[in-house]
């Protein structure tokens, strides 16, 4: 079921927008591409792209929507913004770290976040995070938080070990 809302993110790609809401639609359930919008012959001294290449891409991620732009290579993705996929298991966690990292750059990867193969991105965050580190004051949440540093991953079920302050 699409969620209707006032507000879309609209992400900025060089000419990637159709082959990143296909690759991010393969990865999450409930997720399809709703319309393509192609650049017309009219502005083409503006925006500089051949008239029938593809614009936009309005699509749904887990009935959520988001708009790609083929915009150009004036602007890139850097991590002052990213997209957080709450997961319920460590399996889910698992299956979004690897399908949204792959062909991602590794040397990106700390404490949950990743980059994908176009550089958007994510937080992969387990069940629980935020309750763990809630009191920054108390032992148990300082323990999952040093696990947390050390991990590319987040392992659910060592952040909870550590939180109990089980070694």
């Amino acid at each position: 079921m699409s969620i209707a809302s006032r507000i879309r993110p609209c992400l900025w790609f060089s000419d990637q927008a159709e082959q990143a809401a296909e690759f991010y639609t393969r990865i999450f359930p409930n997720s399809r591409i709703v319309t393509i919008t192609r650049f017309p012959a009219a502005g083409v001294e503006i925006h500089g792209r051949p008239a029938g290449s593809v614009m936009t891409v309005v699509f749904e991620l887990d009935g959520h929507q988001f708009t790609a732009l083929n915009g150009g290579p004036v602007f890139t993705f850097n991590e002052a913004v990213s997209l957080e996929v709450h997961c319920g298991t460590q399996e889910e966690v698992d299956h979004y770290w690897e399908r949204l990292g792959e062909g991602g750059d590794p040397a990106a990867q700390q404490c949950g976040w990743l980059k994908d193969r176009y550089g958007l991105s994510w937080q992969i965050v387990p069940a629980g995070m935020e309750e763990m580190l809630a009191d920054p004051e108390s032992a148990p949440a300082e323990r999952a938080m040093t696990a947390m540093l050390g991990m590319k991953k987040l392992d659910l079920g060592e952040l909870k070990r550590a939180h109990a302050g089980i070694t």
